[in-house]
Order: structure tokens, then C-alpha cells, then sequence
């Protein structure tokens, strides 16, 4: 009879250590599995720190890259969000699932905020390089154009001022008689009575056509002129003539005399005869008598 009573027992027995066995078993796969898990979320949570805190530097970085106010002010209230969500984070436990995941659907906004400012910034900046290029080549068109036209500006100043020298007339043939007082020619200067002065325009088609006024200045040995002629402008001054002569002048060859009465005493030596016009002296030459 106890033999039947203490079997039970004994099966009782070992079926209640194998369930606290079993218990045991499992709450300490259970711990483990909690200690894995708890470890993963400090990971994620730490990942995610290190995300936030990238994309904060990324909007400040952005920011030295461009020069437009309004999309500097855009970075800088992203920057600081970013940074908002970064210290709500790192106060936040890594057990609080809820706002783990909050701030994790947060991360995601941020990223893809972040994507379409770097793509915006970088369209910007090629558009940038973009002009700059076309800037650089338009300035370097618009100097050599400078340089074009101030050559040609240099050239046509120095064509006018070779058109001017071509035109400038020219007298040749220079000629001084002396004249007595039945107008024949002398060489005595104690008979002369007139002075003669003989010259040739040469034949120039490039000047201009119309009358032309010729001045002459006759100087005596000793520097002296012979005036009464009136005066005329050259060098940006008035000088004195000794005679001038009006002529139509057409561009051919021209011959041109003027004559000077002697009303004082003149004496033997060189005298030295200029031709004037337009301006320029056209002409010189001189005569000794004896």
C-alpha cells in the first residue's frame, strides 16, 4: 500500500522540477533575447545620431557653397531643425519605441529635404560655371573687339593724318627777281624798285579744291621782314607777310606771282623767301645778292 502511494509521488516530483527546469530555461532565453534586443536599439538609436548630426554639418557646409540670401536663410532653418531633432534624440531612452520610430520617419524627412537642397544647390552651381564660362568668353569678345576698334582708330588717325600730308600743297620753283623802275629785271639793289616772287602749286589730287590764299614773308640779311602784307595764322599764331596772292586752285599744276614795292633802303646779302597756306609752310628758299 505505501509502495502505490510513494510512486505517484515521486512522478509528481520529477514532473515539478522539470517545469521549474523548463521556467528557468526560459526566462533566461527571454532575458538574453531582451539584452540582444535593448543592445540593438542603442545601436539604431546611436546610428541615428551620427545620421542627424551628418546631415546638420552637410547644412552648414551647404552654406559656404552659395551666395544667395534666401536659399542661405532656407539651409539655416533646416540646419537648426536638423539640430532640434537631434537633441530631442539623444534625450529620448532607446526603450521608448514610439518616439524612436517618431524620430526615425523624422530622419527620413530630413534626408530627403536634404537630397533636394544638394541637387538644387548643385543645378545652381553648374549654372553658375555656366555663365561664368559664357561671361569670361563674352568679356574676352568684347577686348578684342576693344582692341580691334582701338586699332582702327589708331589706323584711321594715322590715315587722316596721312590723307592731311597728302594733301598738304607743295611750292616749287621758287623764284625772287629784283625789278627796276621800268619793271626790268636787276641785280643791283639800289635800282630796285619791286620785288618779284615766282612759284609753282604742284599738281595734287587729293587736296581740296577752291581758292587758296598764298602768303609770302620776305626776310632780309638781317632777319628783318619786308612787311606790309598783312598777317595770317600758323602754328597757332600770327605772323606777318610780306605779300599774298588769292588763287582758284582745281589740283593741277598752278603758277602764282606776288609782287612787294620797296619802300626802304635794302641792302645786299641772302634773302630768304617762305611760302604759307592752309596752315602749313609749303615752301622755302634763298637768294644772295651782291
Amino acid at each position: 500500500m505505501k509502495k502505490k502511494i510513494w510512486i505517484p509521488l515521486v512522478i509528481a516530483g520529477v514532473l515539478l522540477i522539470g517545469s521549474i527546469a523548463y521556467l528557468m530555461v526560459t526566462l533566461h532565453n527571454q532575458k538574453q533575447e531582451n539584452k540582444a534586443m535593448q543592445e540593438l536599439a542603442e545601436l539604431d538609436k546611436k546610428e541615428m545620431e551620427n545620421e542627424y548630426q551628418q546631415f546638420a554639418n552637410q547644412y552648414g557646409e551647404m552654406k559656404t557653397q552659395i551666395s544667395n540670401d534666401s536659399i542661405v536663410a532656407q539651409l539655416t532653418a533646416e540646419q537648426q531643425k536638423t539640430e532640434r531633432l537631434l537633441e530631442e534624440l539623444r534625450n529620448v531612452k532607446s526603450s521608448d519605441a514610439r518616439e524612436i520610430a517618431r524620430l526615425k520617419r523624422e530622419l527620413a524627412t530630413v534626408r530627403a529635404v536634404l537630397r533636394s537642397y544638394v541637387l538644387e544647390i548643385d543645378s545652381l552651381n553648374r549654372l553658375n560655371q555656366n555663365l561664368t564660362a559664357e561671361n569670361t568668353r563674352v568679356r574676352g569678345q568684347y577686348e578684342e573687339a576693344t582692341r580691334q576698334i582701338q586699332g582702327l582708330s589708331s589706323e584711321r588717325a594715322s590715315l587722316s593724318e596721312k590723307v592731311a600730308i597728302a594733301a598738304q600743297l607743295d611750292a616749287t620753283g621758287i623764284n625772287m627777281i629784283l625789278k627796276n623802275k621800268r619793271g626790268k629785271a636787276t641785280k643791283n639793289m639800289k635800282k630796285c624798285k619791286s620785288i618779284q616772287v615766282n612759284f609753282t602749286i604742284a599738281k595734287n589730287v587729293t587736296a581740296a579744291n577752291g581758292v587758296k590764299t598764298f602768303y609770302v614773308r620776305v626776310t632780309s640779311p638781317t632777319g628783318a621782314l619786308l612787311g606790309g602784307g598783312g598777317s595770317f595764322n600758323y602754328e597757332n599764331r600770327s605772323l606777318q607777310c610780306s605779300m599774298k596772292k588769292s588763287v582758284e586752285y582745281g589740283g593741277q599744276e598752278t603758277s602764282v606771282t606776288t609782287y612787294w614795292n620797296v619802300d626802304q633802303t635794302l641792302m645786299d646779302g641772302t634773302y630768304q623767301v617762305s611760302i604759307f597756306a592752309d596752315g602749313n609752310m609749303i615752301g622755302s628758299r634763298s637768294f644772295t645778292f651782291k
